[in-house]
């Protein structure tokens, strides 16, 4: 067997397990709960990853394919990035591969595209994806109001101040000179 029909193989395999993720998705009330992460998954795993690309080759299965190795191997974000440019380059113009880790994280990961702070502040979802900012149960209603507050946040950032960490750990004269 050749290796171009190989990999071909692989894709089309790969492409069908997409197929059947997404779908066991819908049928859960996953859909109806996260319907805009939902509708972008399914809209990624149709979507070729260059006009012309004759191996089933779709945005989602790529970027899924791609973020395996890096997690596989250990890769830092930063060669990552390197690699999803090099490859993004190589490919015809016209692809639609993201050029950096924080792009390919936006197609696989809800919720990480506002902080709400500021003007985002008293939103329940956000503005860009429509992904609700508190985590929703499965057996709940989701038309609740917009207002109101349900859950525990979907999504949690932790601040920790890092003047006064240094502050505690230069007290000490020895420590200090023990950290120097």
């Amino acid at each position: 067997m050749q290796s171009g029909s190989q990999s071909e193989l692989f894709y089309v395999e790969m492409g069908d397990r997409l197929e059947d993720m997404i779908r066991d998705l819908g049928q859960d009330s996953f859909q109806q709960a996260h319907a805009p992460t939902y509708e972008g998954m399914q809209s990624d795993s149709k979507k070729p990853l260059y006009t012309g690309c004759k191996n089933s080759l779709t945005l989602l299965s790529t970027v899924l394919s791609l973020v395996n190795v890096k997690a596989r191997y250990g890769w830092s974000d930063k060669s990552f990035s390197s690699l999803l440019q090099v490859v993004h380059d190589l490919l015809p113009e016209e692809n639609v591969l993201p050029k950096s880790y924080y792009q390919a994280k936006k197609i696989l990961y809800p919720n990480d595209c506002i902080m709400y702070r500021h003007e985002f502040e008293e939103m329940s979802k956000c503005p860009r994806c429509g992904a609700s900012r508190y985590k929703v149960k499965d057996d709940e209603d989701c038309s609740f109001d917009e207002n109101s507050k349900k859950g525990p946040l979907a999504k949690v950032l932790w601040y920790l101040p890092i003047i006064p960490r240094f502050k505690r750990l230069f007290a000490s004269g020895d420590d200090a000179k023990d950290l120097t």
